[in-house]
């Protein structure tokens, strides 16, 4: 699948009535690195957006000389995208990330189609010139740095991303966390981002944003969900929430998968040219 990078779109999820410590212990056995989210498949689901980040982006390197991926992850979205293009890619092309675990799976992944990978905590300034890029990519970026991303784009350079929008999920993260403040459901607002982007220097070329349907169908994929995207529920282990996941289990288990929902925004900014 062209957007299996997020959680597999198919699947029944039927697991019978397996235990729950046999679901918990499979659900924290899993490796987290990188967002390859096929693990998840026939278990939990997420729609997709309609327009279809990684081959959009595909389209996108095809057009560009000198691309930057911010925040790749494991490399999975721009391995797939450069696939798609070659050996039509940029000249040059590099990614950041953050997480050590992730940098060396992106350099293993990416370094054979020629992309340099750097080690780059998420909330440094980029290192890297002025103007060096004529494109920049990510796909939900923590938090951008407009100031950064304005700087590095060339003049009539493009900034193209998927950003997670608000309340994303927050039907399992009140789960465990309990009702969220209404300024904890309106962050990463693409309002508030479009304001932001435009106070950097960027035009909006377009602003897009969905809310996407998402099922957990047992107890494991909800363990490797929130285990895998951490800033979910900060801190969380199968011990601190033993208790949580045994009712969440037995709710799923007499009532069918527990439904949430995503929210993702599609941005296509530009730099201006002088």
């Amino acid at each position: 699948m062209a957007e299996q990078r997020g959680m597999t779109e198919h699947g029944t999820g039927e697991q019978g009535r397996r235990g729950f410590e046999e679901l918990v212990a499979e659900g924290a056995a899993v490796p987290t690195e990188g967002w390859d989210f096929s693990w998840f498949e026939g278990r939990a689901t997420e729609a997709r957006p309609s327009w279809g980040y990684a081959r959009s982006m595909a389209d996108r390197l095809a057009a560009a000389t000198a691309a930057l991926d911010l925040q790749t992850g494991g490399g999975e979205v721009l391995d797939f995208a450069l696939g798609a293009v070659a050996p039509k890619a940029p000249a040059l092309t590099v990614a950041t990330e953050g997480w050590p675990p992730n940098v060396a799976k992106a350099t293993t992944l990416l370094r054979p189609r020629g992309v340099a990978v750097v080690a780059s905590p998420d909330d440094a300034p980029l290192p890297f010139a002025d103007a060096a890029f004529d494109l920049v990519v990510s796909r939900h970026p923590v938090r951008p740095n407009w100031l950064e991303i304005a700087r590095v784009l060339e003049p009539g350079g493009t900034y193209f991303a998927q950003h997670v929008g608000p309340a994303s999920v927050y039907e399992l993260i009140e789960c465990f966390l309990g009702p969220l403040s209404q300024e904890q459901r309106s962050g990463r607002h693409p309002d508030r981002e479009r304001a932001d982007a435009e106070a950097a220097g960027l035009e909006i070329v377009d602003l897009r944003a969905e809310r996407l349907r998402m099922e957990f169908r047992d107890i494991a994929a909800v363990v490797h969900f929130l285990r895998k995207v951490v800033w979910m529920v900060p801190g969380f282990t199968v011990d601190a929430y033993e208790p949580r996941l045994r009712d969440l289990h037995e709710q799923i288990e007499s009532e069918g998968p527990f439904v949430a929902h995503s929210t993702r925004h599609l941005f296509d900014a530009r730099k201006p040219k002088p």
